[in-house]
C-alpha cells in the first residue's frame, strides 16, 4: 500500500468512525433520554396498565365484539389489529371486495341495533389498519346497544362518551375523536362503581 493510498483512507475511516459513534450511538442515546426524561409515557408506547398488567396502548387500536363495548373501526392488519401486519387494505372505491365488505359491515352494524346512517369510520380501515379512534358520532349511535347491554340508561352512557371525546390538536389540527380502548375502559370502571 503506497503513503498516497494510506494518506488517502485514514481521514476517511476516521470520518466513518466518527459519524458512527456520532449518528448511530451518541445521537439515539440523547434523543431516548430527552424522551424518557420530557415524555416518559409516550416514549415507552402510550401503554394502558391495570395494576401491573399491560391491557393495552393508546395509540393501537384493539377488537371489541361484545355488545356491552364500543366496537372501533374494522382493521386490515393481518387478522385484526396485528401490529406486526399493519397496512391498509389497498382497495379502491371501485373495488367489488371493498364495496362487498362494506355492505356486510353495515348489515352487521343494522343487526347490532344501528340505525339510520352509520358512520363512514365504522365501515372503512384505517390506512395502518391500527387506528385507535374513532369519531364522536360512530360513538354515538351505538350508546343505544351498550346501554341496553349494560344495564344503564342511555343519558349515563352518554355522559362517559361526551367526557372522554378528545379535541383536535391546539384546537385546529385534526378532528375530535373517542379512544376506545379509554372509552370502554371508562365503562368498566364505572359499571364497577355502580355494583360494587
Amino acid at each position: 500500500m503506497n503513503a498516497e493510498f494510506r494518506s488517502a483512507i485514514r481521514p476517511a475511516l476516521v470520518m466513518l468512525v466518527l459519524f458512527t459513534i456520532l449518528t448511530g450511538l451518541a445521537y439515539p442515546a440523547l434523543i431516548l433520554g430527552i424522551g424518557q426524561l420530557v415524555f416518559p409515557v409516550q416514549a415507552n408506547g402510550s401503554l394502558v396498565r391495570d395494576g401491573g398488567k399491560v391491557v393495552g396502548s393508546e395509540l393501537i387500536g384493539q377488537s371489541f365484539a361484545a355488545p356491552k363495548y364500543f366496537h372501533g373501526r374494522p382493521s386490515a392488519a393481518g387478522k385484526g389489529y396485528d401490529g406486526q401486519a399493519s397496512s391498509g387494505s389497498n382497495l379502491g372505491p371501485t373495488s367489488k371486495a371493498l364495496i362487498d365488505r362494506v355492505r356486510t359491515d353495515v348489515k352487521a352494524a343494522r343487526a347490532d341495533g344501528l340505525t339510520g346512517d352509520v358512520p363512514g369510520d365504522l365501515l372503512t380501515t384505517s390506512a395502518s389498519g391500527l387506528d385507535p379512534h374513532i369519531s364522536p358520532a360512530s360513538a354515538r349511535v351505538q350508546i343505544a346497544r351498550v346501554a341496553k347491554a349494560r344495564g344503564m340508561t342511555e343519558p349515563q352512557v352518554q355522559a362517559i362518551v361526551e367526557g372522554v371525546v378528545e379535541a383536535p390538536l391546539a384546537g385546529i389540527l385534526g378532528e375530535p375523536r373517542v379512544n376506545v380502548l379509554l372509552l370502554n375502559r371508562q365503562l368498566d370502571a364505572q359499571g364497577a362503581k355502580t355494583t360494587g
